[in-house]
């Protein structure tokens, strides 16, 4: 009989298939590619099979290999849920809180909510991982996702804030005088996570008149306050800059929902709550902001 396996060999195992590689792997795992190559070799002796093959292009599971990352899936899963109902059951309002969020909504709304969070709660130690990407709740990738979506999954609970309005924009200093067929442009990039910006801009600019594409919406921001080009921007971030100014109403085909999500597990965490309804409270008193009824910086 082999000897029983460490849950440490599936984590391996698993991190080199989602991976198809070891050095990917070994990032992960917090471990150097050696050590990560001598490990699996042991637990390929250890079973006394091959649970990858070697191509120049990566590693593949063999049947084997694979069967091993799925019951590996299958124990992480299992951790990440014990972890969230203990997390669930705690009542201090204290210890990690890991939030999710785009880098707009946290430069032009989290952060100074963080900031009166933080003194409200000083013995909740917060870290924010800032993604376009949704990050995985259920497996503790994050604790709260605050982000913009008509469509959040089944898997979260949460609450509906506001609708995030979005308008044309332009630079101020340039003035109305210049039509909209005549201006540069500039665009987010299709597969940014924000493809409805994408097909606005394409549906009403000639491609050759689309100065720059960015991969954020902060740095569509950045750039049309540099006078690039003309470009939709969240009410929040337009209304808010002097150096811009609104040049259509609020487009009702690029309006999202903004939400705050958890997972159903952690929705009793003391901190989880406390945050929950701590952001909730503050988001409220920015809604007419968000919504786009807010004061306009920029003559129209």
């Amino acid at each position: 009989m082999a000897p029983p396996l460490a849950w440490d060999d599936f984590r391996l195992i698993k991190a080199i298939a989602d991976h198809r590689g070891l050095g990917h792997a070994a990032e992960r795992l917090g471990i150097n590619h050696s050590t990560a190559f001598r490990r699996l070799g042991q637990i390929e002796a250890t079973l006394g099979t091959s649970l990858f093959e070697r191509h120049r292009t990566g590693y593949a599971p063999t049947p084997a290999g694979e069967e091993m990352a799925r019951v590996a899936g299958r124990m992480e899963d299992d951790v990440a849920a014990f972890s969230r109902k203990l997390d669930g059951q705690v009542l201090a309002v204290s210890g990690g809180l890991r939030i999710t969020t785009a880098d707009s909504l946290f430069n032009e709304l989290l952060a100074p909510i963080l900031a009166r969070f933080c003194a409200r709660y000083p013995e909740v130690q917060v870290d924010v991982v800032l993604s376009n990407q949704p990050l995985n709740l259920s497996k503790r990738d994050a604790d709260v996702a605050v982000r913009a979506t008509d469509d959040p999954p089944d898997t979260l609970v949460g609450r509906r804030l506001a609708t995030i309005a979005w308008a044309l924009y332009g630079r101020a200093a340039d003035g109305t005088r210049t039509p909209l067929s005549a201006r540069r442009w500039v665009s987010l990039a299709e597969g940014t996570g924000a493809a409805k910006v994408a097909r606005y801009v394409a549906a009403r600019a000639d491609p050759a008149r689309v100065a720059v594409r960015l991969d954020t919406v902060a740095g569509l921001v950045e750039a049309v306050e540099a006078g690039i080009g003309i470009a939709p921007l969240t009410c929040l971030t337009g209304d808010r800059r002097p150096g811009l100014m609104r040049l259509s109403a609020p487009e009702p085909d690029l309006a999202a929902g903004l939400w705050l999500l958890t997972h159903a597990d952690l929705r009793h965490s003391a901190r989880v709550r406390a945050f929950l309804d701590f952001a909730a409270a503050e988001i409220a008193r920015e809604r007419d902001l968000i919504e786009g009824r807010g004061p306009v910086s920029a003559p129209r």
